[in-house]
Formats: structure tokens, sequence, C-alpha cells
């Protein structure tokens, strides 16, 4: 990395000013990150995401109604532990 030259203080302030920033948004980047992961590990995603695999095998008139079935099972289950 070359080292820069300054000419005055201005110009100083102006570039600590843009690495702030850009801290920021690496930051926010970070968070936004972290929260879709959580928000992935959540039991009605896991569920969903593992049925979801089975739900492209299911063909017919039976896969039809266990497409339809399966996210008011997955709804009933996520309120139960809940206590709902």
């Amino acid at each position: 990395m070359a080292t820069k030259k300054y000419s005055s203080y201005a110009q100083i302030e102006r570039e600590l000013e843009i690495l702030k920033i850009e801290k920021e948004i690496s930051y926010q980047k970070l968070v936004f990150g972290i929260q879709k992961t959580k928000d992935s590990f959540t039991p009605k995603n896991l569920v969903s995401g593992f049925l979801g695999s089975f739900k492209t095998g299911f063909q017919g008139s039976y896969g039809t109604i266990i497409n339809l079935a399966i996210p008011f099972i997955i709804k009933w289950v996520t309120n139960k532990k809940r206590g709902c």
C-alpha cells in the first residue's frame, strides 16, 4: 500500500470520513448477514426447507393434497410449540 501525501487537513478529514462510512457499511453488511443466518435457522424455515425437498417428489392428486397440507401442518406445529 502506497503512502498517501496530503497537502491540507481538509484532505485528511475527507479521507477519514470516507473510511468511517466504509467501516459503517461493512458493519451493517455483517449485521445483516448474521440476522439472515439466524432467520434461516428458525424451526419453521428448517422444517419447510426439509419438507420442501420432498414436495417435488409428490405427484398426482395425493401430491397436491400433501403440498397444500404441509404449510398448515408447519403452522400448527409452530403454534403448538409456542402454546397458542
